[in-house]
């Protein structure tokens, strides 16, 4: 009697792994593009699986997409935890995620319009750029390090700044984007409360090398 195939369980997990991603990765891509209000078929289509694989993973258009959102979040949140790891200042932490997030406009441009296609939702996500943010500025006042008496409104600064800063660099893609991101970032750690000589300090310490990233002259 033949040996059963004790693989064939991991297998078909990886494949339905891979299908999935694949539904995910087209649907990131639509998004980034606008076009949200397409057929099923042209989603799975632009993935190469076929019209069944969908429904095996999601059970709407809508739930695809929001996958494709949290997905995108969370991989914004782990990159911006992985760059910031070794920061012992909340402050400088939020300095620092802040300006890559800016940098990263240029060099990850389909994330940065799934990111900006969502920015109501960004505020209040438990995933990406926002709960961390409010992390280190709620860490940074608990140090006296920021003056933020209620959170909340510093949150809505900084996400209105993130968002106006992004949307601000794809349409500007002559102007330099570290300079740009950079005096923002100047400007909201003087509105938390650092004087502007250590806003300045903060802005103008060097960053993780951002080379390995994929890198756009422009961010269309």
């Amino acid at each position: 009697m033949a040996e059963p195939n004790r693989d064939a369980p991991d297998r078909l997990a990886r494949r339905k792994a891979r299908t999935r991603a694949a539904l995910v990765r087209a649907a990131q891509a639509l998004i980034a593009e606008g076009r949200t209000n397409v057929a099923i078929l042209e989603i799975t289509q632009a993935a190469d699986v076929g019209m069944g694989s969908f429904y095996n993973h999601f059970a709407s258009k809508e739930e695809l997409f929001q996958a494709a959102v949290a997905e995108a979040l969370d991989r914004h949140g782990a990159l911006l935890d992985e760059l910031t790891a070794e920061l012992d200042d909340p402050a400088h932490a939020f300095a620092q995620s802040f300006r890559l997030t800016g940098r990263l406009h240029r060099r990850r441009p389909e994330l940065s319009k799934i990111l900006l296609g969502h920015g109501l939702a960004l505020v209040a996500s438990d995933s990406g750029l926002a709960p961390r943010a409010r992390r280190d500025i709620e860490a940074a006042a608990r140090a006296g390090r920021f003056h933020a008496p209620d959170p909340d409104l510093a949150m809505v600064t900084v996400a209105g700044a993130a968002l106006c800063l992004g949307r601000f660099l794809h349409a500007h893609p002559e102007r330099d984007d570290a300079e740009a991101t950079d005096r923002v970032t100047e400007d909201l750690l003087r509105m938390l409360g650092l004087s502007p000589d250590e806003a300045r300090d903060l802005c103008r310490r060097p960053l993780p090398d951002l080379t390995p990233l994929p890198h756009h002259d422009t961010a269309a």
